[in-house]
């Protein structure tokens, strides 16, 4: 300062301008202070709606070889891979528990269902692949009570409950974006969770021997290798799911294109068939 000369006085306020465009952040402006560089906004994660229906179209590619998943409420069936019948949009089983927690669910927001009176027979098979007290009508009704939008909306939840949830979280503590995400969604849906040694945890525990995902300061294409070789291990301990390509013709192909968002257009194959998303 200059003898004799008063101190400026300070601004007698500090303006913050800031226009929001798509997608994108422009500069701030402090008076007084250097600009701050644009943070560019997070790529929408899996649990974003259009993310998601693309991950049911993935799902139901290799589920039910069609990207029409909203046609799947009514499909039942035995696969003859264990489980007893599969059936509805992500493949509840009657061997597994998780068709039984559907269908107890829908009694309670449908009391007299028509499905109702197979929960006792749900219960006894829980853990095998019987349809004792199932047959005859068991698929029949099923396909039934799909026309009934409570019974829809009952699949959507547990879905989300037990598959999808629990997959976005995870992936999201993993520091993963979208393809990560849905890595770990296609894992739990058909391995489920638990402690043997083909189920979603045992999948990740596999993958991080070898790599660390983003959250634990490791990069991300290499522990989605990792955690895909992990998968595919996996899938082999089953002669069922033996059939890899929903990883090596999907997922894989995803990665080596550099697409961790999963963003569109999507190109893959699965059990030779070719899918597209636009």
């Amino acid at each position: 300062m200059e003898p004799g000369k008063a101190a400026p006085a300070p601004p007698s306020r500090r303006t913050l301008l800031a226009v929001i465009g798509v997608g994108a952040l422009t500069p701030v402006t402090v008076l007084g202070a250097p600009p701050v560089a644009a943070v560019p906004a997070a790529a929408p994660g899996l649990d974003d709606p259009a993310k998601k229906e693309i991950a049911m179209k993935l799902v139901s590619s290799a589920e039910n070889s069609t990207l029409d998943w909203k046609a799947q409420y009514q499909y039942i069936e035995d696969i003859g891979d264990g489980r007893g019948y599969t059936a509805g949009i992500i493949g509840f089983c009657s061997g597994t528990g998780d068709m039984l927690d559907l269908v107890e669910l829908y009694a309670e927001r449908r009391p007299g269902n028509v499905l109702a009176k197979y929960l006792p027979a749900l219960r006894r098979v829980d853990g095998t692949d019987s349809h004792d007290g199932l047959d005859p009508n068991f698929p029949k009704d099923w396909r039934k009570a799909a026309q009934d939008t409570v019974f829809r909306s009952a699949q959507n939840d547990e879905r989300d409950r037990v598959y999808f949830g629990p997959a976005v979280r995870r992936g999201k503590a993993d520091g993963l974006r979208a393809l990560g995400q849905f890595a770990y969604y296609d894992a739990i849906v058909m391995h489920g969770d638990g402690d043997d040694s083909a189920s979603f945890s045992s999948i990740r525990k596999r993958a991080l021997r070898t790599a660390k995902p983003p959250a634990q300061g490791g990069d991300e294409t290499a522990y989605l290798n990792a955690f895909l070789d992990a998968r595919v291990w996996a899938m082999k301990q089953e002669e069922a799911h033996s059939d890899t390509s929903r990883v090596d013709t999907a997922q894989r192909v995803f990665l080596r294109q550099g697409n961790l968002d999963l963003n569109p257009p999507l190109d893959w194959k699965v059990y030779g068939d070719s899918y597209h998303i636009g």
